[in-house]
């Protein structure tokens, strides 16, 4: 009994920690940022990827709201992806048209869970984000918040999403 309080002893604070002890930093010790120099490793981002993923499948079915970016009160689309990424330590800005600016864009063929999509309308600004949590032969699979709430759908069977398909970008690499 003695070493089992002793292995709790120590167990509880890394399990009280959550994802933390895992965030790339920078060369000054601070939260990596998109297109800062010195990617991270690619365990970790490999790591934060699949963190991503995983969140974002949690919060399907939450409640659409437009400005929203917390679970209580619902998402928006950006809000929705700010909310995933800030949750894994990485920065981003809060509007889909200033994130579309961000990280680098990537060839569908290269898009990888974690990366985000862009849509626009007619060849105006972006209107739209969602992240992808699965690829493969003629899939795009993303989780995103739409006017019905957290959802996730195939966006390469999609005729209301697939004409909008504007650019994929990597934040994380």
């Amino acid at each position: 009994m003695k070493h089992f309080s002793l292995f709790l002893f120590i167990l509880l604070p890394v399990l009280f920690t959550g994802c933390g002890l895992f965030k790339p930093v920078d060369s000054t010790g601070g939260t990596r940022s998109p297109g800062s120099s010195g990617s991270a490793s690619g365990g970790a981002t490999a790591f934060i990827r699949a963190d991503i993923v995983d969140h974002a499948k949690e919060l399907m079915g939450l409640r659409y709201k437009y400005g929203g970016n917390k679970p209580s009160e619902g998402f928006d689309c950006s809000g929705f992806v700010l909310y995933l990424y800030q949750n894994a330590g990485i920065d981003i800005n809060r509007v889909s048209r200033d994130q579309a600016k961000q990280g680098k864009s990537v060839p569908l063929s290269k898009a990888r869970p974690g990366d985000l999509v862009f849509f626009k309308r007619n060849g105006k600004a972006v209107h739209h984000v969602s992240v992808i949590v699965e690829t493969g032969i003629n899939k795009l699979i993303v989780v995103h918040a739409t006017n019905s709430g957290v959802i996730r759908e195939n966006i390469l069977e999609s005729r209301y999403w697939e004409p909008m398909l504007y650019q994929v970008r990597d934040i994380l690499d």
